[in-house]
């Protein structure tokens, strides 16, 4: 079978989704679970657009392994040595050089002329090639240009030394027939039987993002290019559960197959989920939450007697199943220890005995942990950040006709603090005290509440977005007590700021083109 390479783009187009804001220790942690995964290759970022986003990408390239580390960059030399020099480190490297194909690109965003652009496109390929052998080209909109443009362009691409072309269905214009009869054409009458990889990167604008990803596979495509979940810029790109696992199933029909280790692949889809703040839609493909679920009592019947007669996959195959797991206030260390073991979770001892701890005090007040519950509250304390200040004592008083009050003493770095205020809600109350003692006054942005199960005693999960100037940062908590939980997340928030763990909103994609043209 062919061996379609996964380009994963969740660290660059996916955190161009309106709102997202990942801190570096957030992308390593990203970036190390697809390694994990098995990609081929991840976009770590695009160096050029700020200092942190060259650093994260530099910190990406030392310490992954496994995967090529690429850059993205622009037809120009500034872009292309600050991608160079960011991806040094990396065992393995690539450089991603884009320009645009289409005529209202040329026109209103490069104000260049055609052979402008396919002069500069040659040129930049040949100089990025001084840095590393393994080039990747691409031109922004191929399904809204002229074909004739797209086939000079791509083969002035190859002359120069490009390993990879990608056709990007930038706006997501395409349909399945359209695109497939593309890339077939780019196959046949560009590459030409040349060592040459065919890349397909496409947007979801009309939901067939995937559909046209597979098309291309069809059709002499050899790498897809998606990102977890499906996040991304507007509608999203190509969601990599989705082509991983329906090449995985219609391997009878595709004849191809991927290197993804499909059992870290819902891990991935609820480490994004979390350090984002997308929520995963209830009925998405593979990762979303009624994707294995059965309620119609024809289906149950079904199921209960042979799980093919409605299931196509088994969910443990995405590592929606683990083992049965009752962990409750009498469970020991090495249980402990064994349960996270088994759902993947390999911590260094410092952070095991903290999160014992924890699971210890909410065992104490709700019983057994179930094991949807265990990993969320392990996931919302796996990136390690400094505890400025942590939660003592919290006490509200709230309801019909009483006047919601919260006190909280918090242990600070000026020693222990108690404080006292008044809210609309006893969340509002509980906010309005811990901003008082911690002397800061961010703006809460996202406020969003889960349920880990849907028993009455489930965890409650807790996330929310500060912003503090221009910054931004995501907190999350776990707690019986939501109020419990959202002060938690709160004040994960917050060490965050104060631990620099924050970051700026990175520009979108279409900013720096505009910003990149103006200049």
């Amino acid at each position: 079978m062919r061996h379609i390479r996964i380009f994963d783009t969740t660290l660059r187009d996916g955190e161009q989704s309106p709102g997202v804001a990942l801190s570096v220790p957030q992308k390593l942690e990203i970036a190390h679970g697809l390694a994990r995964l098995g990609v081929d290759i991840i976009e770590a970022g695009f160096p050029i657009t700020s200092q942190g986003d060259f650093e994260c990408v530099n910190r990406i390239a030392r310490e992954v392994k496994g995967p090529v580390i690429c850059a993205l960059a622009r037809t120009n030399k500034a872009d292309i040595e600050r991608a160079a020099e960011a991806i040094a480190p990396a065992e393995k490297r690539r450089i991603h050089v884009f320009t645009s194909a289409s005529r209202v690109h040329l026109e209103y965003m490069l104000r260049k002329t055609p052979e402008e652009v396919l002069e500069l496109s040659e040129a930049m390929v040949r100089y990025a090639k001084e840095f590393t052998d393994d080039v990747e080209f691409s031109a922004q909109d191929v399904m809204r240009a002229d074909f004739d443009f797209v086939k000079r362009l791509y083969e002035v691409a190859i002359a120069a030394g490009a390993t990879t072309i990608n056709l990007p269905d930038t706006t997501g214009y395409g349909v399945p027939q359209e695109y497939g009869a593309l890339i077939r054409r780019i196959r046949d009458e560009v590459v030409r039987g040349r060592d040459v990889h065919i890349s397909v990167h496409c947007h979801d604008d009309l939901g067939m993002a995937t559909a046209n990803s597979l098309a291309g596979v069809e059709n002499g495509a050899t790498q897809i290019e998606c990102t977890i979940n499906g996040i991304g810029e507007r509608a999203g790109n190509t969601a990599l559960e989705e082509v991983v696992m329906a090449l995985y199933t219609r391997r009878d029909h595709y004849q191809a197959e991927t290197r993804i280790h499909t059992r870290e692949i819902y891990r991935m889809s609820r480490m994004v989920e979390r350090y984002t703040g997308m929520v995963v839609q209830p009925n998405k493909a593979i990762v979303g939450d009624n994707a294995f679920a059965h309620e119609s009592g024809i289906h149950q019947d079904g199921v209960i007697k042979n799980k093919e007669t409605y299931e196509i996959m088994n969910a443990e195959i995405v590592g929606r199943q683990a083992a049965v797991l009752v962990l409750g206030k009498h469970s020991g260390r090495n249980a402990f220890r064994k349960a996270l073991a088994e759902l993947g979770f390999n911590l260094p001892e410092e952070q095991l005995q903290n999160l014992f701890l924890r699971f210890k005090e909410i065992a104490d007040t709700k019983g057994a942990l179930e094991t949807d519950e265990l990993r969320a509250l392990v996931e919302s304390e796996s990136v390690n950040t400094p505890q400025l200040f942590s939660i003592e004592q919290l006490q509200f008083f709230s309801g019909y006709g009483m006047l919601p009050t919260a006190t909280v003493r918090l242990k600070t770095p000026k020693g222990e603090v108690t404080t006292t205020a008044i809210g609309d809600g006893p969340v509002d109350a509980v906010y309005k005290a811990i901003s008082e003692a911690i002397e800061l006054q961010p703006e809460l942005e996202l406020y969003r509440v889960e349920s880990v199960t849907g028993s009455t005693e489930a965890l409650g999960e807790v996330t929310v977005k500060l912003r503090l100037g221009e910054v931004l940062t995501t907190g999350h908590g776990v707690s019986p007590d939501i109020i419990e939980a959202s002060a938690r997340a709160y004040l994960d928030a917050v060490n965050r700021f104060v631990a620099g763990q924050a970051s700026k909103h990175p520009p979108s994609l279409d900013e720096v083109q505009a910003k990149g043209a103006a200049s």
